[in-house]
């Protein structure tokens, strides 16, 4: 399992700018990089010069910056776009073609055979043109591909001896995880290859199959601030690490886990939408704990409902007390946290005021601190 060798390809300035709402000027994808180069993302994946002149432009920008961060591009299997995507001096090139039935159809017209030999001459058009470069070669919508198609196809350009990894698509969300596992393990056994993955979330599966592919060897991993792409976008760089750093916190140590909250803050202001409630690590809600129950343990031991530590995020934990499930225990806790010495017999009858009021309407901190104060004084 490679969960402690991988590497993260950060697209949301690729993916993320087919979000509904993501326009980004030069400016604001030079802070975004900026920041996922402080985090210390391995990769940023940039949208293809050919889109538009104001994309060059924002390549250009970029690779001048002189981040850490390799940058990539993404480009259609085609000759012309590799060449302009070459001039603009990115360190690495990732070629797309779709193999599934309907992208062959209705994308680009090209049987498995022409997709073969066209890949083939771009790859070598690259290599020709600049052999140190990072070269990538992907299928698109693999997981709606025929088997026997992919591997006829991942074979070959294995065969040539001159990509330095090859790519895995779910472009529409539909794979499993046991799918991904089964594809990416063939194509690290079969080529010895390094293997992308690169997941949607259609479905709700994109951290689970991201985490399916490292499991299987896969060394590299697309992800987006807060999961923005295409529909409803990839694996979230957030969800990614919170998956990995609840299976061993030594995955992510080469992170700065505590620039998290700035980058999602930043691309959510973006994009004009808030973070949402159930957003991994930094939701609004993440680190709050509410029912009587949960809050006792917490105060405890946070580690009996906390399986990701708020400190290691830059962020801190909360114990909710103004409603009507709120235990004594947190009363008291709020208690002590403003000086005050009350016994037990009398945080216990507080609580119960607050149960009775919150069954009318939530109390704020004040409120709260104010029946404190009363009864202390």
């Amino acid at each position: 399992m490679p969960f402690d060798r991988y590497h993260i390809i950060e697209s949301t300035l690729r993916e993320g700018e087919q979000f509904s709402t993501a326009t980004f000027t030069t400016a604001q994808k030079l802070e975004i990089a900026g920041l996922l180069d402080a985090f210390g993302v391995e990769m940023i994946e940039m949208t293809s010069p050919c889109a538009s002149p104001q994309s060059e432009a924002d390549i250009r920008a970029v690779v001048g910056a002189g981040l850490r961060a390799r940058i990539l591009t993404h480009i259609r299997c085609h000759k012309d776009d590799a060449r302009r995507a070459l001039d603009t001096g990115v360190h690495g090139l990732d070629i797309v073609i779709g193999t599934s039935a309907p992208l062959m159809q209705h994308s680009h017209g090209k049987s498995i055979r022409e997709i073969i030999d066209l890949a083939a001459e771009v790859i070598a058009f690259v290599r020709e043109q600049a052999p140190d470069i990072i070269l990538r070669f992907s299928t698109e919508d693999t997981f709606r591909s025929r088997e026997s198609d992919l591997l006829r196809v991942y074979l070959a350009v294995a065969d040539l001896g001159l990509v330095d990894r090859l790519g895995v698509a779910d472009t529409v969300g539909v794979a499993l995880p046991q799918q991904v596992y089964a594809m990416v393990s063939q194509l690290v056994r079969l080529t010895g290859l390094d293997v992308e993955f690169h997941g949607h979330n259609d479905s709700g599966c994109a951290i689970a199959n991201a985490c399916a592919a490292l499991d299987a060897g896969a060394t590299h991993v697309d992800t987006t601030v807060l999961g923005i792409g295409e529909r409803n976008g990839i694996t979230p760089l957030g969800g990614l690490i919170a998956r990995l750093y609840t299976l061993d916190r030594s995955y992510v140590a080469k992170y700065n886990l505590t620039l998290l909250p700035r980058i999602d803050r930043l691309v959510a202001d973006l994009c004009r939408i808030d973070i949402p409630f159930s957003n991994y690590i930094t939701g609004p809600s993440a680190f709050i704990h509410k029912a009587g129950i949960h809050a006792k343990a917490v105060l405890a031991d946070p580690a009996t409902y906390e399986i990701l530590q708020p400190a290691d995020f830059g962020l801190t934990r909360e114990v909710a007390i103004g409603h009507r499930l709120t235990g004594w225990n947190a009363i008291r806790e709020r208690s002590r946290a403003l000086g005050l010495s009350l016994d037990d017999a009398t945080l216990k009858a507080i609580t119960q005021d607050v149960k009775r009021r919150a069954d009318v309407h939530p109390l704020n901190l004040d409120e709260i601190d104010g029946l404190l104060r009363a009864a202390a004084s």
